[in-house]
């Protein structure tokens, strides 16, 4: 069956971290469907809009994986988001995987309390939103159990591959790394 993926945008979204894994994933032949909080026109931190696929609030399946994209405001909107929370914890519960790159994994995952007890990077400096139980690593990707981090758009190819090894197996994703010319 087909893995599926939801990658979420929210005003002020970082551009790399959110269409290098569309990009990556759809590539990979996941079904990925980009969403946004509260509209299906979104403006990234420097004013290009994407059109959704769904707004977030319509949005009622079970992806195999949650992906989160970085940048500010972006990040800040994503927290705000009652469905980021509740997709998020039941993501977490299910085991299913959940991504989070640049200020994401410290904006957003951090405050639900899925970190907890787990290795976790984020863009340098926002660290410092991470409670004392969460081991800060100054890894480009992270990854410990169910939950991927990376640190911010430099990394978000190492990140976006990393998603996809997870759905579809490290041979597919070495393969398309090759093809698009990405050493891993």
């Amino acid at each position: 069956m087909k893995k599926t993926a939801l990658i979420v945008l929210a005003e002020g979204f970082e551009e790399a971290e959110a269409m290098v894994p569309v990009d990556v994933l759809r590539r990979a032949e996941v079904d990925v469907t980009v969403a946004g909080v509260g509209s299906n026109l979104i403006s990234s931190a420097r004013g290009v809009t994407i059109q959704t696929d769904v707004i977030l609030e319509d949005y009622n399946s079970t992806p195999d994986a949650l992906v989160f994209p970085g940048g500010l405001p972006g990040a800040e909107h994503l927290a705000l988001s009652k469905k980021v929370k509740d997709l998020i914890l039941k993501m977490n519960s299910d085991g299913r995987l959940i991504a989070a790159i640049c200020a994401s994994p410290a904006l957003v995952l951090a405050p639900t309390g899925i970190l907890s007890g787990k290795k976790a990077t984020c863009y340098p400096g926002l660290e410092k939103n991470f409670s004392t139980d969460i081991e800060h690593v100054k890894d480009k990707v992270v990854q410990s159990g169910n939950i991927i981090t990376s640190q911010g758009p430099a990394t978000a190819f190492e990140y976006a591959f990393k998603i996809a090894e997870n759905l579809v197996g490290k041979t597919k994703a070495d393969m398309i790394a090759t093809q698009m010319l990405f050493r891993r």
